[in-house]
C-alpha cells in the first residue's frame, strides 16, 4: 500500500509537469542577437524560439513563470569557459528543450552549473545535449520536475575538478529518465532528496558513481544501467529504496561495486543484474534491506557484507561462476540465506522437489584467507585451496557456523 501511495504521488507530479506545455501561449519570440534580452521581454506563456548558431552566453537567467526556451537544429549556447553558471531557473513550469550548452568552466569553489535550478517547481528539461561542463544539470531545493532524455558528457579529467551530471539537493518529488550520463564524477547525485524516481538511464565511465544517493528516502531507481563505472552505484544514510531491474556491469577495480549499501534502512534490492564487478553488494551497516530474485554472475565476490549488517534477507537470488560468492568479518551473522542457486554447490535432491537435501556453506575459507592476505590469490584454482576449503565445509573452524543456506535451490529461480 505504502508503494502504491508513493507511485501515484510520482505520477501526480509527473502530470503537474506536462500540464506545463499545454498553458503556453501562441506567442513565439525568436532570438535576433541575445537569448538574455528575448527572456527579459518574454511573458508567461510564451515560447522563446533559439535559431541554428553559436551563442556565447552565460548568467542567462529566467524569472518569468511558465516559459518555454526551445532550441532549433544546430543551437548552442557556450559559456566560454567563463566561471558562471550559463541558465539559471528562478521560476515555476520553465521548460529548456532542444539545445546543446557547453563550456561552464571549472571552480574549486562553486559549482558550476549549465542550467541550474533554483527554489522553483514544475520544471522540464529534455532533449538538450550537454557538454564540457562542471556540473550539467543542478537541481536545487526544486520540487515537482522531470529531467528526460537528455545527453550529458562532462568535463574534467579526474574526480578532482568534475561536478555530476544530474545534481539533486533537498528536492522532492522530481523525475530523472532516459538520460545517458558520461564522464562526470557521479552520474547521477541525490542528497537530501525525497520522492525521487531514476528510471531507464545509462550511466557509464563516471569517476566515481554511476548513481550516489546521500540522506535520500522514499525514492527509486529501475531499469537504469550502470557500467565501467569507478563504482555503479552508492546508498548512504539513507531509507526506503527501492533498487529494481538495474543492470551492474563491468565496475571493476581495487574498490569498484555494482551497489554500495553504508547505513540504509528498509530497502528492496530485486530483479537486478551483477555481471563482472570486482564486488558485487557491499553492505556494512545496512538493516532490514530484501534481497531478492537477482543474478549475480562473474563477479569477483558477489556479496560482501559486514558483521555489522544485520536482519537483511537474501532468497530466490541466482550466484553463478562468480569467484567468490559471499564474504564477511566475522563469524557472527544475523542475516538470512535462504532459497538461492549456487552453482558451486556439490549437494543433491533425493527427494526432487527443487531443493538441496544437504544446506551449502557459501564462504569459502579461502575468502578469508585472502581477506587477510591479499596476495594469497595467486593461489586460485589451486589443488591446495581445493583441499582447504573442503575442509573447512567438513569441520568450521573460521567460516562462520550460521552463515548457511538451508534451502539451497537446484536450479536458478532466474529465467
Amino acid at each position: 500500500m505504502k508503494n502504491l501511495k508513493k507511485r501515484i504521488l510520482l505520477l501526480l507530479s509527473l502530470l503537474l509537469v506536462l500540464s506545463v506545455s499545454l498553458l503556453a501561449s501562441d506567442r513565439e519570440i525568436r532570438v535576433e542577437s541575445s537569448i538574455q534580452l528575448a527572456i527579459d521581454q518574454s511573458e508567461p506563456g510564451d515560447v522563446i524560439i533559439i535559431p541554428a548558431g553559436v551563442y556565447e552566453e552565460s548568467g542567462i537567467t529566467i524569472e518569468t513563470a511558465r516559459i518555454i526556451l526551445r532550441g532549433e537544429d544546430g543551437a548552442v549556447i557556450d559559456g566560454m569557459k567563463g566561471g558562471a553558471h550559463i541558465i539559471v531557473i528562478k521560476a515555476d513550469s520553465v521548460q529548456v528543450e532542444g539545445l546543446t550548452i557547453r563550456n561552464t568552466g571549472l571552480s574549486h569553489v562553486r559549482d558550476l552549473s549549465a542550467v541550474r535550478v533554483e527554489s522553483a517547481s514544475g520544471v522540464i528539461i529534455r532533449d538538450n545535449v550537454f557538454e564540457d561542463s562542471m556540473f550539467s544539470v543542478y537541481l536545487s531545493r526544486a520540487k515537482d520536475s522531470l529531467v528526460e532524455r537528455n545527453r550529458i558528457s562532462g568535463g574534467g579529467d579526474r574526480e578532482s575538478n568534475s561536478g555530476n551530471g544530474i545534481h539533486l539537493f533537498d528536492t522532492e518529488r522530481i523525475t530523472v529518465r532516459e538520460n545517458q550520463i558520461h564522464h562526470h564524477r557521479d552520474g547521477i547525485y541525490l542528497e537530501f532528496a525525497k520522492e525521487v524516481r531514476i528510471t531507464d538511464n545509462i550511466a557509464t565511465d563516471n569517476r566515481r558513481y554511476g548513481l550516489h544517493y546521500m540522506f535520500s528516502r522514499d525514492s527509486e531507481y529501475s531499469r537504469n544501467e550502470f557500467r565501467r563505472n569507478n563504482a555503479g552505484v552508492a546508498v548512504m544514510y539513507s531509507q526506503e529504496v527501492d533498487m529494481s531491474g538495474n543492470i551492474f556491469a563491468d565496475n571493476v577495480g581495487p574498490a569498484s561495486y555494482g551497489i554500495l549499501l553504508k547505513d540504509i534502512d528498509n530497502s528492496l534490492i530485486s530483479n537486478n543484474r551483477f555481471l563482472n564487478n570486482t564486488i558485487g553488494i557491499y553492505s556494512e551497516g545496512s538493516n532490514g534491506v530484501q534481497i531478492e530474485k537477482n543474478l549475480f554472475e562473474r563477479n569477483g565476490w558477489a556479496v560482501k557484507i559486514w558483521a555489522n549488517s544485520t536482519r537483511n534477507v537474501f532468497t530466490d537470488n541466482a550466484f553463478i561462476d562468480n569467484t567468490f560468492d559471499v564474504a564477511t568479518n566475522s563469524r557472527q551473522h544475523y542475516n538470512t540465506f535462504e532459497r538461492n542457486y549456487w552453482s558451486r554447490y556439490d549437494g543433491y535432491d533425493l527427494e526432487g522437489d527443487g531443493i538441496g537435501d544437504v544446506p551449502h556453506r557459501p564462504v569459502r575459507l579461502y575468502s578469508i584467507i585472502v581477506e587477510r592476505n591479499p596476495i594469497s590469490l595467486i593461489l586460485h584454482r589451486s589443488l591446495f585451496i581445493d583441499v582447504l576449503d573442503l575442509a573447512e565445509r567438513v569441520m568450521p573452524a573460521l567460516t562462520p557456523e550460521t552463515l548457511v543456506d538451508e534451502y539451497p535451490l537446484m536450479k536458478s529461480p532466474l529465467p
